[in-house]
């Protein structure tokens, strides 16, 4: 029988947690870990599930596509106008490199600290 488990917290490393939790904050609405500070912050989800961000000595950014420092995990967020989405995440710091393997089904972009993420068109 497997085992039953709930995933309840997903954590990216990152040279400052509050302000990337600002940036994840302001792209998806949820609301701030009332405990949050610059060791560690979260966004709680109304699933239960934490997105958690902690700080990191001397962090250093994924590079994608490229793996000399691998991308380690990546977060997809559906959206209904990939390209509405994407002009407000660019207004909030985040940065779309110019490899976009998905074609029109979803795009690539990096957060402020450089972790990519992608967007992709929620199903009807």
């Amino acid at each position: 029988m497997p085992l039953r488990m709930k995933l309840t917290a997903i954590t990216l490393d990152c040279p400052d947690p509050e302000a990337l939790a600002a940036f994840y904050r302001q792209a998806t609405g949820l609301e701030a870990h009332p405990k949050s500070n610059s060791d560690f912050a979260g966004l709680n989800g109304d699933d239960g599930l934490l997105i958690g961000f902690q700080r990191v000595d001397d962090y250093r950014a994924p590079c994608w596509p490229d793996q000399a420092v691998a991308q380690q995990l990546h977060l997809d967020f559906a959206v209904d106008d990939l390209d509405e989405a994407e002009a407000l995440l660019l207004e909030l710091g985040a940065a779309k490199p110019e490899y976009q393997p998905g074609g029109e089904g979803w795009r690539v972009l990096i957060d402020p600290a450089g972790h990519p993420f992608c967007l992709t068109k929620r199903a009807v």
